[in-house]
C-alpha cells in the first residue's frame, strides 16, 4: 500500500517543478513598472503605494503558462489591489488580463476573478458567502492561485474562491496592482511559484 501511494505521488508530481521564490533582490530591478506607484522590495516584503490617479502595476520580466502562485497579502482599509496572472500590455502600455482581486471593502470580493481593462468581472463571488468571509482585514492573508490549461482557480486563507474557464490567454505575465486614487497601500510576502509542465 505504501509503495502504491509513493508511485501515485511521484506520477502526480511528474509534471511539476519545485516551488521557488518569485522575486528576490537580484531580479527586482528587472521587473517592469507601469504607472506612478512606488514599489519597494526589502528582500522579504514587496510594498506598493501612492499610485496617483491611474492604476499602477509591477510586472514579471517573463511570461508564465501553467503554475501555482502562493503568497501572503496585507492591505490598508480604503484601498484596492490585485494579482495579475497571464496578463499583457497593449502598445499604449495599458495592462490587461486576469486579476485575482484584493478587496477590503464591504463588498468583500477578495479572491474573485476580474479581467483588467478588458471584460470586467468574470467570477465576482456575489453568490459565495463563505468565500466573501475568508479575507481578514488588517491581517496577512494567504492567497493561492492555480492556472492550468483554460482554468483559473483561487483560494484565500484556504477557502475556495474563483473557479473559471476561459480559453483566451494560456500564458502571460504575473503582476501586482496598486489601484489608482492614491488610497492604496498594500504588501505582499512569501511569494512562491511552482510551474506546472
Amino acid at each position: 500500500m505504501a509503495r502504491a501511494r509513493a508511485v501515485f505521488l511521484a506520477l502526480a508530481c511528474s509534471g511539476c517543478t519545485a516551488a521557488a521564490p518569485l522575486l528576490d533582490r537580484a531580479s527586482f530591478a528587472d521587473w517592469i513598472r507601469v504607472g506612478d506607484a512606488v514599489f519597494e522590495f526589502d528582500g522579504e516584503v514587496l510594498a506598493g503605494h501612492d499610485a496617483g490617479a491611474r492604476n499602477s502595476f509591477l510586472l514579471s520580466p517573463r511570461e508564465y503558462s501553467d503554475f501555482v502562485l502562493e503568497c501572503e497579502v496585507r492591505i490598508e482599509p480604503g484601498g484596492n489591489s490585485g494579482i495579475q496572472v497571464r496578463s499583457h500590455q497593449r502598445p499604449d502600455g495599458t495592462v490587461f488580463g486576469y486579476q485575482i482581486e484584493i478587496d477590503p471593502s464591504d463588498r468583500a470580493w477578495s479572491g474573485g476573478l476580474y479581467d483588467e481593462a478588458r471584460s470586467g468581472w468574470l467570477d465576482p463571488l456575489d453568490d459565495q458567502p463563505e468565500a466573501r468571509r475568508a479575507f481578514r482585514l488588517g491581517e496577512w492573508n494567504r492567497y493561492r492561485i492555480e492556472c492550468r490549461g483554460d482554468r483559473i482557480r483561487s483560494w484565500v486563507n484556504g477557502v475556495p474562491c474563483a473557479d473559471f474557464r476561459d480559453p483566451r490567454d494560456r500564458s502571460g505575465r504575473i503582476g501586482f496592482q496598486v489601484h489608482g486614487g492614491g488610497r492604496t497601500r498594500v504588501w505582499w510576502r512569501r511569494l512562491r511559484l511552482r510551474e506546472l509542465t
